[in-house]
């Protein structure tokens, strides 16, 4: 896949959309507009009051300008006016971007690593790097003028992100080799399954219950990946087992961040989402650097020489870097901004996108027993999202 100016410029759109936020309309900008365009309109009472032909005073006042004027202005307040009247639009950027920096990190990264050799390659120095290149647009927002604050926390804040940053790395760097090992497809269907790693995690370490009807939607999920790897033409076992282990992190990186985010006083400290994803990512790095180098340390002016040699390597690194920074970032404020259904549909359409687009892009089989697998195994984690709301007595 050749890199464009235009796909460099889109990757670099998408990771600053993350870095600096898209702020909805203020509804003092909506007041102050609507100000300038009746100036004379009090919203009590109107500065000429209207008489008849008799030249007496008429107790409906101004009653068709005042109504335009109070319906107009709630319809303002409430939907945005003009056209997308009601609809959130950096909600819906942040969605177009989450997926489109999901899509692209996934064909990028593959072929970066198709490049580097696949699995036998070096998929534990480009987990690496990808992050170290997240970690350098962090640096870059820091130090940037008008761009981000940088956060305020102390030596014993960064001991408490240890554990979480740890699990970013241990997921990134299986997931990588995943799918260095096997099709994008058939890696993203596995890690689809992790609801069910964070299930027993939740119950049995964490001793948080999980519903009974949680548990019965477990084997739709595990179903559907059996059923999806029966016809995987690409199958390995180390993409399946490296995919579970990135499903194992993934848990524990999701309850830990719970326990950390309940530190007293850190949010504030941190200062922003994009703030606490960098410190994450910055500490995620340096403990992928022993990794790194007891995989892969002997041969890494091979993969110098590949880097200097093969813009298929580099260039996609690099952009598998940012477009994985930029959408995990905006994942994260995406999140934020909605409900737990809404999320569990994001989650699923995602999902689906990714295993049906990298697979069309990259031409991976789309047989149609792993596609009756890959929807039931989603449409299990879907109904596991929802299946407390459904059931939950009014």
């Amino acid at each position: 896949m050749k890199l464009t100016p235009t796909f460099v410029a889109v990757t670099i759109f998408a990771g600053a959309a993350s870095a600096f936020g898209l702020q909805s309309t203020p509804k003092s900008a909506i007041q102050n507009a609507r100000a300038a365009t009746h100036p004379f309109i009090n919203k009590n009472k109107a500065m000429v009051q209207p008489i008849d032909v008799k030249g007496r005073p008429l107790d409906n006042s101004f009653s068709i300008l005042k109504a335009e004027s109070s319906g107009s202005g709630d319809a303002i307040a409430t939907k945005g006016g003009g056209f997308l009247g009601g609809v959130d639009i950096p909600l819906l950027l942040y969605f177009f971007f989450w997926y489109v920096g999901n899509y692209y990190y996934n064909i990028t990264n593959k072929l970066a690593l198709k490049a580097a050799g696949g699995s036998t390659g070096f998929p534990m120095t480009i987990a690496g790097l990808q992050l170290g290149v997240g970690v350098l647009y962090a640096l870059f927002m820091w130090v940037a003028p008008d761009a981000r604050s940088a956060p305020k926390v102390t030596v014993d804040d960064i001991v408490k992100m240890l554990p979480v940053a740890f699990c970013v790395m241990g997921a990134h760097s299986a997931s990588v080799f995943a799918l260095s090992a096997g099709a994008v497809s058939f890696g993203q269907i596995v890690k689809s399954a992790e609801p069910a790693f964070a299930a027993v995690l939740s119950q049995f370490v964490y001793g948080k219950k999980i519903s009974k009807a949680k548990w019965l939607c477990l084997p739709l999920v595990i179903g559907g990946v059996i059923l999806a790897s029966v016809k995987e033409l690409d199958f390995a076992v180390s993409a399946l087992v490296s995919a579970c282990i990135a499903n194992m992190f993934a848990a524990v990186k999701g309850n830990e961040n719970k326990k950390l985010m309940e530190t007293e006083g850190l949010k504030e400290r941190i200062g922003s989402v994009g703030n606490q994803f960098a410190l994450t990512t910055m500490l995620a790095f340096l403990f992928s650097l022993p990794l790194m180098i007891v995989k892969e340390g002997a041969r890494f002016g091979e993969f110098l020489e590949l880097w200097k040699t093969t813009p298929a390597v580099s260039m996609n690194l690099i952009a598998s870097g940012l477009w994985f920074y930029g959408y995990n970032e905006l994942a994260t404020m995406t999140l934020k901004k909605t409900g737990a259904v809404t999320q569990s549909v994001a989650n699923t359409a995602k999902r689906v996108i990714v295993i049906v687009g990298v697979a069309i892009v990259l031409g991976e089989s789309l047989d149609p027993i792993k596609l009756l697998g890959c929807s039931i195994g989603i449409g299990g984690v879907f109904l596991y999202s929802i299946i407390d709301n459904l059931v939950k007595k009014d």
